[in-house]
Order: C-alpha cells, then structure tokens, then sequence
C-alpha cells in the first residue's frame, strides 16, 4: 500500500493497525488511532509486525473531542474535552488540567470487590469538558489507541490502562489458565495471567481505549487453527476469538543437573502461553520477570513439553 502524495486529501485510508477506515491528518496519521500512515508492509521472519504507537504530535479523534499524544520517550495524552464528551482515567496519571474541566469520581456501578478482582484502581476519576485534561504513565514506552466498535470486546494485560471514553466499560472475568505446583505435603495454585481476565467493552456506542504499553509492540493477525507462544507477562491485548492454554517446557539437559545441584532443579522450565487464532494478538517488549516456582507442577490447564 502506497500513501498519496497530499495525505490530507485522503478520506478512506484504511488503517492496518486499528483496522479502521477514515481521513488522514494533516501530519499523515491515523484520525482514529494516531498511527503513521504505513508505506510499506514491514514483517519480521516469524510474521510478527511492529504496531506503532501513537506518533509524536498526533491527534485522535472520538466524538466532539480530541486527543493529541506529545513526546515519544515517555508521551503524554493531552486530552480536548468538549463539553459532551467525557473520560475516564486513574487519578494519579493526571499530568495537567484546566480550570474548566469538571473532575469527579468515576460512578461505573463496580463494587469495591469487581475492582479489585479487575486489578483497577479503587480511585477513578471522570473527566468532563470543556478543557484540556492531560494524562501519563511513569515509565517509558508508547500510547497504543483501541478503538472499539459497538457490542465490540477485547482483552488487556493488567496495569497497562490509560483512560477510556465514558461508553466503555469493564469485567473481570475468571480465565481458568492455572497450574499446581507440590511444595513437599502442600498443592499451590498459581496463575501466569493473574485469576480474572480484564475485558474491557463498548456495549451499545463506539469506543476508544488508551494503554500505556511498556516497551515496542509487536502484532500478529492469526489464522483459524495458527499457533504461537508467548510469555504470559508479554501479551499486551487481544482479541476474544483467540483461544489461550499453558504449556510448560522442561528441557532435558545437563544445565537442567547442574540446576539441581545449585538448589532448583526446576530451574530452566519455561511456562509459555499458547494462543491459537483466529484474531489478532499484541505483545509488549517489556514485562515482569517470570515466576517459576522451584516445585514440580502436576496438574492444571497446562501441557507438557519434553526435548
């Protein structure tokens, strides 16, 4: 796909990233997710493809509003609230805020409990126009924009959330991707993505939902039946079409003995997480350090791997 000369002239680019289709900016991105307008298909060996962040000094458009993301090492979205439009965001990502912008506590219905089950934070704050309210994470990285479409769910790693549009809401709901670990008499659970999955929901109107991810992005679009493994901590979003599962690879090597003989025999186990499309996917380049607990695992929605 080529982009036209007068970018601004274009009023039906279809964007790969958000798979949306509108005008242009002026500044040759995405109105819908702040996305240099791509020239070339750029694809790893392995089929994964860089999602771009929001470009420096790019504008998205939702409802009425705008918001414009500034600054590429750690960027900030700086949000032009009309009057009939409002947000939603944790209180302690606010950068800047006008004196016009109305603040209040988010009313989203959720008791203290769902909040909790859903890893978001207990003080959430709603943003009414007309003003300027910005809003940041701490840490590097870039601002991935999600449109949603109406009825339109998907699926998001814990703690990357930025704000969302007042017609979008969320869930926890159970994920059922665990395994047990014997620690001598005793049976541990333990869940690589955390208990509850966080889905987030545009129920009855168009959507837009801001993460913060830590790190580049990477995304692949699989196919009905197409496999591949990720790090549980590495998955950034997906879609709900994707089915997920566990497998736990234990290589047979001597690097496996001399584990064992320094305390944890366990030691070079991997625990993948093992998505099978069809639907789109996203990883993150930055995330946690995996827990692989020092005991043998003996049962769960986990499979085995042996080389």
């Amino acid at each position: 796909m080529n982009t036209p000369s007068a970018p601004g002239s274009v009023d039906a680019y279809p964007c790969p990233y958000c798979r949306m289709t509108g005008p242009l900016t002026a500044r040759a991105t995405c109105r819908t997710c702040g996305a240099p307008a791509k020239v070339n298909t750029l694809v790893s060996g392995s089929g994964w493809e860089e999602l771009p962040g929001a470009a420096d000094m790019a504008e998205i458009q939702f409802g009425r509003s705008r918001v414009q993301i500034a600054g590429s090492f750690v960027p900030v979205a700086d949000f032009n609230l009309h009057p009939d439009d409002r947000i939603w965001f944790s209180h302690h990502k606010i950068t800047f805020v006008e004196p016009g912008v109305k603040l209040a506590n988010y009313k989203d219905g959720k008791s203290f409990i769902t909040r909790l089950l859903a890893k978001m934070e207990n003080f959430q704050l709603q943003a009414t126009g007309p003003g300027h309210v910005a809003l940041s994470d701490n840490h590097p990285g870039e601002i991935v924009s999600l449109p949603l479409d109406p009825g339109k769910r998907m699926w998001v790693r814990d703690h990357v959330f930025l704000a969302a549009t007042d017609s979008v809401t969320y869930a926890p709901t159970a994920n059922n991707l665990y395994f047990k670990v014997r620690d001598g008499g005793d049976v541990e659970y333990e869940y690589p993505l955390g208990q509850f999955d966080d889905i987030f929901h545009a129920p009855s109107a168009p959507g837009l939902l801001l993460l913060h991810s830590p790190g580049n992005t990477m995304f692949r679009d699989l196919a009905p039946h197409e496999t591949v493994y990720v790090k549980p901590d590495a998955l950034l979003y997906r879609d709900l079409t994707i089915s997920t599962f566990l497998t736990a690879e234990y290589p047979q090597s001597q690097m496996s003995i001399f584990g064992g003989l320094l305390g944890n025999r366990y030691a070079n186990r991997n625990v993948w997480l093992k998505l099978t499309g069809p639907g789109r996917v996203a990883i993150s380049s930055k995330y946690e350090q995996e827990f692989n607990p020092p005991h043998p695992i003996i049962e769960g929605t986990v499979e085995f791997i042996r080389w």
